[in-house]
This record gives C-alpha cells, sequence and structure tokens, in this order.
C-alpha cells in the first residue's frame, strides 16, 4: 500500500510540475486596448543588419486585432513577396507564416516580446528606437535571451523611403 501511495503523490508532483512549467501557462492574455500600444510600428521600412542585405516590410493593422506585414522584393515596393498575420484571438497575440506561429509574451508602449508558438525555438522582441523612424529587432533562442549575445540576430529598422 506505502509503495503504491508513493507512485500516486510521485505522479502527482510530476504532472503540477509540468503544468506550471508549459510554455502556455506562461503567455499572457491581451485585449484590443493592448494592441494600441504597438501602433508605433505602422509603417514601411527598410532593415539592416550585419551581414544582411538590406530588406523593406510594410506593418499594417487591419481593425484593431489584426497585424499584416508585407514583405517586398525590393526598394520599389513593386511585388510583395510574402505576408505574414498576427491576430489578437481569445486573449492570444500571435502568428507567423508557412506553418510557424510566435505568440506574445509581453508588451508594452516600448517593445513586444514573441516566443515560440509552433514550430520554432527562437523568440523575438521588437522595440521601439529614440525616434518614432527607428526600431530593433532581436532574435534569440527561447529562455537564452540577453542584452546582446553574440548568437541573437539584431536588425535596426529605419522608415522607407526616408522622411
Amino acid at each position: 500500500m506505502k509503495i503504491k501511495l508513493t507512485r500516486v503523490l510521485f505522479a502527482l508532483v510530476i504532472f503540477a510540475f509540468a503544468g506550471c512549467n508549459s510554455d502556455s501557462a506562461q503567455t499572457k492574455k491581451f485585449t484590443a486596448a493592448d494592441l494600441q500600444k504597438l501602433r508605433w510600428i505602422e509603417g514601411t521600412w527598410r532593415g539592416t543588419g550585419d551581414n544582411v542585405k538590406p530588406f523593406f516590410e510594410r506593418y499594417r493593422f487591419e481593425g484593431d486585432s489584426l497585424l499584416l506585414i508585407d514583405s517586398f522584393e525590393d526598394e520599389t515596393l513593386a511585388k510583395v513577396t510574402d505576408t505574414s498575420r498576427y491576430e489578437l484571438k481569445d486573449g492570444e497575440f500571435g502568428g507567423g507564416s508557412e506553418g510557424h506561429r510566435y505568440v506574445a509574451k509581453s508588451l508594452d508602449d516600448r517593445a513586444i516580446e514573441f516566443g515560440p508558438g509552433v514550430n520554432v525555438k527562437n523568440g523575438f522582441r521588437w522595440e521601439r528606437g529614440e525616434s518614432k523612424d527607428v526600431w530593433k529587432a532581436h532574435d534569440h533562442l527561447s529562455g537564452q535571451r540577453q542584452q546582446s549575445p553574440p548568437d541573437n540576430v539584431s536588425t535596426k529598422w529605419r522608415r522607407w523611403p526616408k522622411p
């Protein structure tokens, strides 16, 4: 009887521990009002980074709960090559493209942090810059975020065309 009770208690401890560490338990619930804090990212941008050829994207909200990100072939903005969707649904703000999904973990007036959702192991942060015409993106491995580790990819974004 003592062995059965020990096994049952052990199983309960394992299930409780797994529930406390689950990614979904750490996901914050968001509202459309929260997404208003992200409106600074709206616009057309030129992204650059170390060893990265410049690239061009447009961030736009449709309504109060859908952020669309159009990627362009080049600086002429003539041809959209991909559109990613980030949507607020049932308190979760997340999205991506081609079967990859990221989920927002935190959001304030200065930044939004995304963690892994489906088919991804990394996370990233979009951070407002020193002016309304600049922001930064930091890509990091989940659970390994630091200020500026050498393995992270960082890009700097400037409004395009330049104001």
